[in-house]
């Protein structure tokens, strides 16, 4: 019993280090970087449905990214409609793509598969980058879309400082790791799992591994494209070479492999390791050296591949049970 309150003190110490994280950093520059931080463990986890536990590798989830942010930004300046209830609909039109992409994709398997991902993604992005309207919808082509910094409130999802973005995205990152861990230990989880592992025979016990991955799909889409809905909201301008690029979707799944992939805590894990990194090397070297960041990402990535294939959060999870045990002892004795 006191190994589990130990680890119920260790997340509530967490907990409330994240929370309090605004009051002591009171620096811009620190806590935009810090709401990037979740905002991308955030993406991650959600990527992580699919492409941890289905074992898959889908590099095109920018598409439902971009999806959450246009759906959203569109519905509100050109109808008025609540950001709230947009990142609802985005969500909704973002599974319904999942599971359309899904579809045919999910029949490939290895790099087929991943390439497949691809070319609905980038066939997605230059379609939006091209076109001004797509039917009564403004989509402004390769200018994007600027949100007016207007009515700002909780209602509108628009705020003057980055304190509220910031508890925001921890709220979202909190519900969707306590999601991820139900789906884990559900029926749906150890099908993806067994489907993933052995298709043939997962398939050959009665699992339904296509249908199970296209609900996994369904669900990581939606989940993705809610994040799309944050990001307008939080940039104010949303843009297909930003909210949809080939370069969100790879860094989603560096972050998820390296962190490692088909775990709660990987995803997070990668988020805290690399974005620090991706930023800084965008903050310090963007001009001379643009894409430095996805060099380093592939750099660690191979690393870990050849050290710690499971990804890093294996052998830290291995360090944090020697320390749980350690001061179990300790307090019992």
């Amino acid at each position: 019993m006191t190994r589990e309150r130990i680890q119920i003190f260790f997340l509530i110490a967490a907990a409330g280090g994240a929370l309090g994280l605004p009051l002591v950093i009171t620096s811009p520059t620190y806590l935009h970087i810090l709401i990037l931080l979740f905002f991308y463990a955030y993406l991650t986890t959600s990527w992580n449905l699919v492409g941890g536990f289905a074992g898959v590798l889908p590099l095109g989830h920018s598409t439902f990214v971009g999806i959450g942010a246009y759906t959203s930004t569109i519905l509100s300046l050109q109808y008025g409609i609540s950001p709230w209830i947009g990142m609802i609909i985005g969500g909704v039109l973002a599974a319904i793509a999942g599971v359309v992409i899904g579809m045919p994709t999910f029949k490939m398997r290895g790099a087929y598969f991943a390439l497949a991902t691809i070319a609905f993604a980038e066939g997605f992005r230059v379609m939006v980058e091209n076109i001004d309207y797509l039917g009564p919808f403004f989509l402004n082509g390769p200018r994007g879309l600027q949100i007016p910094p207007l009515n700002v409130g909780l209602a509108n999802f628009m705020f003057t400082g980055k304190s509220p973005y910031y508890y925001i995205i921890l709220v979202m990152l909190a519900a969707v790791l306590i999601l991820t861990y139900a789906i884990s230990r559900s029926k749906l989880g150890y099908q993806l799992v067994a489907g993933g592992e052995e298709p043939e025979a997962a398939a050959a016990l009665g699992i339904n591994v296509a249908r199970a991955k296209l609900i996994a799909m369904a669900m990581s889409s939606f989940l993705t494209a809610l994040a799309g809905t944050f990001y307008a909201r939080f940039t104010l301008f949303i843009h297909p070479k930003s909210a949809m690029s080939l370069d969100l979707s790879f860094e989603i799944a560096f972050i998820a492999l390296i962190g490692g992939r088909g775990s709660i805590a990987g995803p997070v894990l990668g988020a805290l390791l690399l974005r620090p990194v991706g930023d800084f090397s965008r903050i310090y070297f963007g001009d001379k050296l643009p894409g430095l960041h996805l060099i380093i990402f592939g750099v660690v990535l191979i690393l870990v591949m050849i050290y710690q294939p499971r990804g890093l959060q294996e052998p830290l999870t291995r360090a944090y049970h020697r320390l749980l045990d350690r001061l179990s002892g300790k307090i019992e004795k």
